[in-house]
């Protein structure tokens, strides 16, 4: 909680200073880009989570992420990149979680007056996870990370991509995931 030394009232953000209405935002792009219908946001009515099955300091732990290695030739996609479809992803990928590459979300929608895409950090905490396997507080870190691409469509995310990722992550030996959807 921050409290203003001045008025010593809670810090609240003003009345006008509201989260950008991202779900609206996203319809109104992909009517704009000529889908039939405004997107719709897939919700499942029960989600496959399941409890570890051992200690937190025992598993293999990877992360899965909506960003974006960039690509020559994409146009912009550095930090203070404005929204840029061209740098957009279209099928899962796989990178080694050590040495990645360096990644922008610079294609994906996002609150750009209140991000720092600056820091990769916020959006692939790879640094930290490696730093929390080399305490002990998890028990490795996978070989790889993977990026999925965002769709509109449920269909492809269900039939390809969804599969696609899961047969990686029994590759790498990943007993739990990290998922970083921006």
């Amino acid at each position: 909680m921050i409290v203003s030394a001045k008025t010593n009232a809670l810090g609240f953000a003003p009345a006008h200073d509201v989260a950008v209405p991202y779900l609206e935002r996203s319809r109104e792009y992909y009517l704009a880009m000529g889908y039939p219908k405004p997107y719709e946001w897939a919700h499942q009515a029960e989600v496959a989570f399941t409890p570890l099955e051992k200690p937190l300091n025992r598993t293999s732990i990877t992360v899965i992420t909506t960003a974006a290695p960039i690509t020559p030739g994409k146009g912009e996609q550095g930090a203070n990149a404005a929204m840029n479809p061209a740098a957009a992803f279209e099928k899962v990928y796989s990178a080694p979680s050590k040495d990645a590459p360096v990644l922008g979300i610079s294609h994906l929608h996002y609150d750009r007056g209140h991000t720092d895409a600056a820091d990769n950090g916020a959006f692939m905490p790879l640094a930290a996870l490696q730093a929390a396997a080399a305490a002990g507080r998890i028990g490795a870190l996978s070989p790889r990370f993977h990026g999925v691409p965002t769709r509109y469509s449920h269909r492809q995310t269900l039939r390809r991509d969804g599969p696609e990722l899961l047969a990686r992550l029994r590759e790498d030996g990943a007993e739990a995931a990290i998922l970083i959807a921006i």
